[in-house]
């Protein structure tokens, strides 16, 4: 127990890690200052008009969806067949569409917490995974590299207890600091919705939709912060993290997707990290094929894929776990001196 405080007033102690809070509360505030002063309240005027607007382009939905449909059936009028329809007609049915225009998408200069939300998470996420990485590396590097650990070693010598203590306590405080950023981040723009712009349509679904997303938020900054932690610890060295994410974005994430597409790779998305982390934080992500429809000219032919959330789970776990493992087994055995 002793251990656990000391890492965490060493990791609260830390320069780099209050200058990173610092650097996340100007974000936040920054953000927040720029929505409150580019909103106001709707008056009735705008929403009457905006709510016009809404169902105007719901019913021009329904509309297309009919034509297509005629068109399917053969009863299609001349006068609407130069209009182009797709093969299959689901792709423009309103009750298959993600979501249908609302009266919040024709509001000018007003701030809609339904609609926005998620976007404002996903920058919180962002942001959250740069910090627990960087922190992380920094955490476990600068001591390695300065002699911090050798020197706590001498009044704890159990290594794999030391390095699982610092691990485990910057686990919990990137957790901790992730929870209440969250509270305080989506709390003042719902604040702001209230105040100076419109909640929205704030409903169960809506509620469950953003709490998975912000679920699955947690656990990418918890593997990002593991993940810069176990990296570190295998280069002994803050740096070696940063240059191990820069030397996979410049020789996987570009150099080798490049030569995918000159070799005619079948499906290289599946292959990048950045897919399966977009699968993770979205639930499913599309890409596109270009081998599948090699040769296919009667546009009968669908190229598109997906990945969900459940395998892009286990490539970032196993991911991760592999790295923390190399990096306790190597730190068991090398010399530290």
């Amino acid at each position: 127990m002793n251990l656990v405080r000391a890492e965490l007033e060493r990791l609260s102690a830390r320069r780099f890690v209050q200058l990173m809070v610092v650097l996340l509360v100007l974000a936040f505030g920054i953000t927040a200052a720029t929505t409150l002063a580019g909103s106001h309240r709707p008056t009735a005027t705008e929403l009457a008009e905006a709510q016009r607007q809404a169902a105007e382009e719901r019913r021009n939905l329904e509309v297309i969806h009919e034509q297509c449909l005629a068109r399917e059936r053969g009863v299609l009028p001349p006068e609407q067949a130069d209009q182009y329809y797709p093969p299959n007609c689901s792709e423009v049915d309103p009750a298959l569409r993600d979501r249908l225009p609302v009266a919040a998408d024709y509001l000018v200069g007003v701030f809609t917490f339904a609609t926005e939300a998620r976007p404002l998470l996903y920058f919180l996420i962002a942001f959250l995974v740069l910090f627990g990485f960087l922190v992380g590396a920094s955490y476990i590097g600068a001591d390695l590299n300065s002699g911090g650990v050798v020197n706590l070693l001498l009044w704890r010598p159990r290594r794999m207890t030391v390095l699982g203590a610092k691990l485990g306590t910057l686990l919990a405080g990137m957790l901790a600091l992730s929870l209440a950023a969250s509270v305080v981040y989506l709390g003042a723009f719902w604040f702001i919705g209230q105040a100076a712009g419109q909640p929205g349509h704030l409903d169960e679904e809506f509620w469950r939709s953003l709490g998975t997303l912000w679920g699955r938020g947690l656990v990418l900054v918890l593997l990002a912060t593991a993940l810069g932690f176990a990296i570190a610890t295998l280069g002994r060295h803050t740096s070696a993290a940063l240059g191990a994410v820069a030397a996979y974005l410049v020789v996987w994430e570009l150099g080798a997707r490049l030569v995918f597409e000159i070799l005619e790779v079948a499906r290289p998305d599946q292959l990048m990290l950045s897919s399966h982390l977009a699968a993770w934080l979205t639930g499913r992500a599309e890409f596109w094929d270009n081998r599948a429809c090699a040769g296919v000219f009667d546009g009968s032919c669908d190229g598109f894929y997906a990945l969900t959330w459940a395998p892009a789970l286990v490539v970032l776990v196993t991911l991760t776990a592999a790295l923390t493992a190399a990096a306790f087994a190597l730190f068991r055995r090398r010399d530290l001196i």
